[in-house]
């Protein structure tokens, strides 16, 4: 570089500086283009997800806790929590990138005291010439803007294997609810012919696995010691990036569910009568309370669904029988609640979901840098 520039000019290059500094002030404008792309992927991600969640406000499901049939839901409430998730990276992201496009110059033991008087105005020129932030104090050392960029990433990886262990398990034949877009051979297998294998989330759930490793060595990276660290900052080499890299191909997966994704309403409401209908034990628990107190309605819908469960029927067609051995029979209602009598806030929650999406959705991203020539 100096033998390419005219007399004078060349005997100041890397004049000094500290070789990290221009790494560091390289990699602050890697991290923030890199979380700009992020941004722009997860807004798509966001407004796909806001989209199913309108859809599908009011079509009811199973929910699902410990892995079995809990209370109905509605699909969107189910992707509501996923899509405000989201908002919260952003928001995450946001923050965070206005710590990271930080210019460093602080020479060979943070002290600049190679640049002599000038050394404050030389490093406020050069992070304006560079679109980033001015900092007073160096960073050498002190990792944890890395650390937090690196566990951004993390966490985004971690928010899309959310997504994609839910359409694993919702696409299983035994429960055929939710899938992946179809198009011809995706998915397919090489000896059976009818597979149709949820591809993209089988990637998210293994970055996010890969990921979550990584993000084990961010605390490692903070450890460095003095004015210069010595092994710590040949780590971020691999860590940073790497998650950087991660976080957008998780992205990417989600992306390709989140707008194609099928849903399969029918099956949803087929399922809530799997089991004879026990889904709706606490609604008619809750709807029986009010007439024999709480205490009461809950042995008696226990030994219903017992019995249910062992004769191979409904919860509905055994409830008045249970009622009328207990002497109970009066007090039972005309007419006992149904799943979609019993989502609660479902729809406000998605509803909400969507529309604290959108108010986010409409702040800027981060500050973006100045055109470099590539």
């Amino acid at each position: 570089m100096s033998a390419h520039c005219p007399a004078g000019p060349d005997g100041r290059v890397h004049y000094g500086a500290t070789t990290q500094d221009i790494m560091d002030t390289a990699l602050a404008l890697q991290m923030s283009r890199s979380l700009e792309a992020l941004d722009e992927q997860l807004q798509r991600l966001g407004d796909a997800l806001a989209e199913r969640a309108t859809e599908h406000a009011g079509t009811v499901m199973p929910g699902r806790t410990h892995a079995q049939q809990a209370v109905p839901t509605t699909f969107g409430a189910t992707l509501a929590t996923l899509l405000d998730q989201v908002r919260r990276q952003r928001t995450r992201l946001q923050q965070a990138h206005e710590r990271i496009a930080v210019v460093s110059l602080f020479g060979a033991g943070g002290t600049n005291a190679a640049e002599g008087p000038r050394s404050v105005g030389i490093r406020s020129r050069l992070a304006a010439e560079l679109g980033l932030a001015d900092v007073p104090v160096p960073w050498h050392v002190d990792r944890d803007v890395l650390s937090e960029y690196g566990w951004i990433c993390a966490t985004i990886a971690g928010t899309c294997a959310k997504l994609g262990r839910n359409i694993v398990d919702l696409s299983r034949t035994e429960i055929g609810e939710v899938f992946e877009p179809f198009t011809s051979h995706r998915g397919a297998s090489s000896t059976m012919p009818q597979k149709v294998n949820p591809i993209s989330s089988e990637l998210m759930i293994g970055v996010g696995a890969v990921a979550g490793a990584l993000a084990s060595g961010l605390v490692r990276i903070q450890e460095a010691g003095h004015e210069r660290a010595a092994g710590e900052w040949q780590a971020e080499w691999y860590l940073v990036p790497n998650l950087g890299c991660l976080a957008g191909s998780a992205l990417g997966e989600a992306l390709v569910v989140a707008e194609g994704m099928r849903a399969d309403p029918q099956r949803m409401a087929a399922n809530l009568d799997l089991n004879g209908g026990l889904i709706m034990a606490e609604a008619m628990m809750i709807q029986l309370a009010p007439a024999m107190g709480r205490e009461h309605a809950h042995d008696l819908v226990y030994e219903a669904a017992e019995r249910a469960r062992e004769q191979k029927r409904t919860l509905h067609e055994i409830m008045p029988v249970v009622a009328a051995e207990q002497g109970r029979a009066d007090l039972l209602p005309e007419h006992l609640v149904g799943p979609s009598d019993y989502v609660g806030e479902a729809g406000r929650i998605a509803s909400t979901a969507v529309e604290r999406w959108r108010t986010t959705r409409a702040l800027p991203a981060g500050p973006a840098i100045a055109d470099l020539g590539g």
